[in-house]
């Protein structure tokens, strides 16, 4: 890659990330290549279905939120 054609892509990534993701020229540069790809390609669709009732019960039950008290 020519040092031409490096800038260019920068350049355009660097508006990409500016419009897509709000980022700013510092946030652009410290990125790795991985991290603007991972920001710019979103989450992958997951293959599994979502928890039914009863694995969800299952884990309240293993996992149970703390009892409150008046003072916090």
């Amino acid at each position: 890659m020519s040092a031409a054609s490096f800038a260019e892509a920068a350049r355009v990534l660097a508006g990409v990330s500016a419009w897509a993701l709000g980022w700013r020229p510092e946030e652009f540069w410290r990125a790795t290549p991985d991290e603007l790809a991972a920001s710019l390609t979103g989450p992958a669709p997951s293959s599994s279905a979502p928890p039914d009732t009863q694995a969800i019960a299952a884990l309240r039950a293993m996992f149970p939120d703390p009892v409150e008290t008046p003072d916090g």
